[in-house]
């Protein structure tokens, strides 16, 4: 599993949010979880294997929103009993 953080710039309200978790979605069918924040102007993707970065600017770019940057690193589901 692996966590991929974007830094983006151009989100104003909770539609904004939608609109970026919906245009992941369509583009990587196989994303297991995206949430997005317009206060911290970061989307947050879990998936099973690494996204391409360009595939998601590309994806990104034509709903006006910029993506100053993304960051990945391994994920690892923390159990309620994790310790």
């Amino acid at each position: 599993m692996t966590k991929t953080t974007l830094e983006i710039e151009g989100m104003a309200c909770g539609m904004c949010e939608s609109h970026i978790n919906d245009t992941i979605r369509k583009a990587f069918p196989a994303v297991k979880k995206v949430t997005s924040s317009h206060t911290k102007g970061r989307t947050e993707i879990i998936s099973e294997e690494p996204l391409d970065e360009a595939a998601l600017r590309a994806a990104i770019a034509p709903t006006g929103y910029q993506v100053l940057g993304v960051q990945s690193e391994p994920y690892v589901k923390k159990g309620f009993f994790h310790w």
